[in-house]
């Protein structure tokens, strides 16, 4: 009998349409279709805000290192600029006018030598001056720190080892023009921008 029975429920399923377990099934797949799209959409929208803010820390982060990498080296290529342009305008003038405008043979070969020394120092040379002189300044600062936090005294700042290569082209040009005050010439930003020495 028992048989009869699954048959005769297994005929009014099937009569009427077999709702009753379609009808789960059915909002099964709803909910698990629900599911899976409210997972992909999470997924999505991590993933889209995770990059949004990756690229927003980059663009922070670059924008941020342009600033002390300006600010570090806007006055020493400005300089460096002129201690090449200068020596070029010089080691170009006829000798007549060189003449005119440097008193002496001995300043005019100073002006010729510095033009040398500066115009055999390419680009990348000059780029690596200036990597070294930005990590030998740091190196002294971390030192300084570490005395001062020690109560030792500071190193003196007027050592002749924390003047860079490129700075001591600078001074030279400068020493150069001071003893031709028929040259004028600005010699950094700081006195184009503020009229000071």
């Amino acid at each position: 009998m028992r048989y009869l029975v699954l048959d005769c429920c297994e005929g009014d399923l099937q009569d009427d349409g077999g709702s009753l377990w379609d009808d789960s099934v059915e909002e099964l797949d709803r909910e698990s279709d629900l599911d899976r799209e409210w997972q992909r959409r999470h997924d999505q929208f991590h993933t889209i805000g995770y990059r949004d803010g990756l690229i927003a820390g980059k663009e922070d982060s670059a924008q941020e290192g342009f600033n002390v990498g300006f600010k570090q080296s806007v006055l020493v290529g400005y300089n460096w600029g002129l201690v090449r342009g200068v020596t070029s305008v010089v080691a170009c003038l006829p000798d007549d006018l060189k003449e005119k405008l440097i008193e002496t043979q001995e300043k005019r070969n100073k002006f010729q030598g510095l033009y040398e020394s500066v115009h055999s120092i390419s680009t990348v040379d000059a780029l690596k001056f200036f990597h070294d002189d930005i990590l030998r300044k740091k190196a002294m600062e971390q030192r300084e720190l570490e005395k001062a936090s020690s109560d030792v005294a500071r190193m003196n700042k007027d050592d002749s080892s924390c003047c860079s290569n490129l700075e001591n082209y600078v001074g030279e040009l400068q020493s150069l023009l001071l003893d031709s005050p028929t040259i004028k010439s600005h010699l950094s930003v700081k006195q184009l921008l503020y009229g000071t020495e």
